[in-house]
């Protein structure tokens, strides 16, 4: 019997300390939360291209490819292995799959063309 209270109050002790816990996060004033970026989809990381939106709102991954499409070697267009290769990866089927999909993001997403069928390219800018 002994036994059976001393663990009955070891777990009523757990659940007075875990409701203290409960009761000061809730005591807490609400933390500031970002607003998304205008034009985000929720959960992604390449957000809809609107406007004048820099390329500095993308994630690092996605800005290297870009200055890759953008350079001179981009200029015609890339496909992903060469891209693989540009970006200081190895051209196997793994990394270069994931390049094709990120590709695909960024022109889905309004940051690339895809000129032909596997090949990619930075969108030109127009000049002001």
């Amino acid at each position: 019997m002994q036994a059976a209270l001393g663990a009955s109050e070891r777990a009523l002790q757990r659940l007075v300390d875990a409701r203290a816990t409960v009761a000061e996060v809730l005591a807490e004033p609400p933390s500031v939360v970002a607003e998304p970026v205008s034009g985000a989809v929720a959960g992604a990381v390449v957000p809809r291209r609107t406007g004048d939106m820099a390329a500095s709102v993308l994630a690092p991954d996605y800005q290297q490819i870009l200055s890759v499409l953008e350079s001179e070697a981009g200029r015609e267009g890339m496909r992903c292995q060469q891209l693989a290769v540009a970006l200081g990866l190895q051209a196997v089927p793994a990394k270069v799959e994931g390049l094709r999909s990120k590709a695909k993001r960024l022109v889905e997403r309004g940051w690339a063309l895809q000129v032909r069928p596997g090949v990619f390219t930075a969108l030109a800018m127009p000049t002001v």
